[in-house]
């Protein structure tokens, strides 16, 4: 049988406060996100590994407070006027200006929130000054390999293809897998793609078939 022409379609992920997949790991996280605006410090982190929700929980904070929105190789003297502000993708190559216009971040007044995949205490620094700042920072993980999330998560990625597929399928998926938020999203993604090939319904028997020819 000829395999059917895959059409690149354009997945959009739901990206609202329901949306968001609270678990023992990420309630911290998530608590301080809805607190604001009553948060007890000015600056804080969350970080984790791709695909933690890092990014989605930046959206519900930029929905509740109209935060300005930069990633952190963007930053320069001229920032944005507004009074909250989001940095994502810390913990890269440092550079001297970087790390200036962070520093004066935490200096001016508003809110600060940064994302990276690890801890600030663990990010380069090129401004020696900024280490000792970004130790003491609050930081909040996003992530823990606990099977209720790990399940919860494949079910929000095939949702947000618009598919629904049986937990005994998704188990096997996860029995499988490495651990982690990115190789999940990329099977679902090559799953997603595998069944439309095969004109086939995603079942266990689909799931078994792929992972099979990948291992």
């Amino acid at each position: 049988m000829a395999e059917q022409l895959v059409l690149p379609f354009e997945t959009r992920a739901a990206r609202g406060r329901g949306d968001f997949i609270v678990a023992p790991c990420n309630e911290a996280a998530v608590r301080f996100i809805d607190r604001w605006p009553d948060w007890p410090v000015n600056a804080a982190a969350i970080h984790g590994p791709r695909g933690s929700g890092k990014s989605h929980l930046v959206q519900v904070w930029q929905a509740r407070s109209n935060a300005a929105v930069i990633g952190a190789a963007e930053l320069s003297d001229e920032m944005p006027a507004s009074l909250a502000i989001a940095v994502e993708d810390m913990g890269g190559e440092p550079t001297p200006a970087r790390d200036r216009a962070l520093m004066s971040l935490f200096e001016r007044k508003g809110h600060l929130l940064l994302t990276a995949e690890r801890h600030p205490a663990d990010w380069p620094v090129a401004v020696a000054d900024l280490k000792s700042r970004l130790a003491a920072l609050p930081a909040f993980a996003l992530w823990a390999p606990d099977e209720t999330l790990l399940r919860d998560l494949a079910r929000k990625l095939f949702a947000d293809r618009q598919l629904k597929v049986a937990d005994a399928a998704i188990a096997r998926m996860l029995t499988r897998l490495p651990r982690t938020p990115d190789a999940i999203q990329d099977f679902v993604a090559r799953l997603d793609r595998f069944a439309l090939a095969e004109r086939r319904p995603i079942g266990e028997r689909l799931v078994g078939e792929l992972l099979d020819r990948e291992t």
